[in-house]
């Protein structure tokens, strides 16, 4: 008798599809609606989309762009960033984050992580100050809110800006306090794998200042204030009509998402716990007062490459943000970082590795990946 060959339960990283399937005839719905309506381009649904978001994140403005990066560099132009200034940031982010500085003219000056959260060591921001710094950029990483308050008492003193990167951070909170509503100004991206996702690019700049809403406003379609009238150099940076309607039914659910993302992350938590895996660092941890809404949910292994292949051949996927920090990346060879200039953000480039914690995931597929961690450990 032939033997059947019993593939592993299966647990990808992330399933757009079974996000998908119970909401495919609303969806389906609004991307029709602006189909009849023939209008694709700041319409009606961005309008509605932007009201929405506002009051759903708890800010006073909220203006639709074209990406999270997009967002960022609109945040940064609309605050005048721009040829010989210094932004204060982290080496420990995706591109983007540093990459939106130097497309302005600035330089990106980097500062380590804090090896518990991974977000930017508030600690270490003013020793880094110079009479050309404009701002800190501060990353809210894997969803996980940073130290804000430091860093706002830090700008205040010297009278400058703080950005928020929030791409991550959507309905995160620090002492009650919205991600993306607590600097300056607050960035967001609805990169499909994002907690709220698109159906392709899409971001999302917010601020409580009039003027600097309408100064985003302004640069995201080339600077017009009127027809071919333009007061300053901006960008097509606008978000599209089906874009903000795929959003407006997705943003309805984003609170169930967000509180299943976190009752995964504290299965994960307790089966952890109870398979005894002291090789396995769970980093970051929620700290009080802050409210993590899990974009990612990282553990960090010395062996994290291993342990990677390890769990891909039990059909269970993985990925690592980011193996390579920004200050080693050879686009930023000319400012003259090295290796070792930042160790905790190298440090976990080389050890951390991201879980499934999507919301649909189940208490078996979680179960698998600890028991699979396990197994690792205990043979290594």
């Amino acid at each position: 008798m032939s033997q059947v060959e019993v593939r592993p339960l299966q647990v990808p990283l992330l399933d757009l599809q079974a996000q998908y399937r119970p909401i495919r005839a609303e969806i389906l719905e609004a991307v029709t609606r602006v189909c009849d309506s023939q209008r694709f381009i700041l319409g009606p649904e961005v309008q509605a989309l932007e009201r929405e978001l506002a009051e759903q994140i708890g800010v006073g403005h909220a203006v639709g762009v074209s990406s999270g990066t997009d967002a960022l560099l609109v945040s940064m132009m609309a605050l005048g960033i721009g040829a010989g200034d210094e932004v204060i940031t982290t080496p420990y982010s995706f591109f983007a984050t540093a990459g939106c500085i130097t497309r302005l003219g600035a330089r990106p000056v980097f500062v380590d992580v804090d090896p518990t959260t991974y977000n930017l060591d508030a600690s270490a921001v003013e020793s880094v100050m110079t009479p050309r710094t404009k701002a800190i950029l501060v990353v809210h990483l894997f969803g996980l809110p940073a130290r804000m308050d430091p860093m706002l008492a830090i700008a205040a003193r010297h009278g400058i800006p703080v950005i928020e990167d929030a791409c991550q951070a959507i309905g995160a909170r620090l002492d009650g306090r919205p991600a993306g509503g607590m600097g300056a100004v607050g960035c967001f991206s609805f990169f499909p794998s994002k907690n709220l996702g698109g159906f392709g690019d899409g971001g999302l700049v917010t601020t409580n200042d009039d003027e600097l809403a309408e100064a985003a406003r302004v640069l995201r379609h080339h600077g017009q204030t009127g027809t071919y009238e333009h007061a300053r150099v901006g960008g097509n940076f606008r978000l599209d009509e089906i874009q903000a309607a795929v959003l407006r039914v997705k943003a309805r659910y984003l609170a169930a998402w967000t509180e299943a993302r976190r009752a995964n992350a504290r299965r994960y938590l307790e089966l952890f716990s109870q398979a005894g895996l002291d090789g396995v660092v769970v980093c970051p941890r929620e700290p009080d007062g802050t409210r993590h809404v899990y974009n990612q949910f990282v553990v960090r292994v010395s062996d994290r490459d291993s342990l990677r292949g390890h769990l891909d051949a039990r059909g269970i996927g993985t990925a690592v943000y980011y193996p390579a920090p920004c200050h080693l990346q050879p686009c930023f060879e000319s400012l003259g970082y090295r290796l070792g200039d930042y160790p905790e953000a190298e440090r976990a480039a080389r050890e951390t590795l991201a879980l499934p914690v999507y919301p649909e995931l189940t208490a078996e597929q979680q179960a698998h990946v600890v028991r699979s961690i396990a197994e690792f450990v205990r043979g290594t």
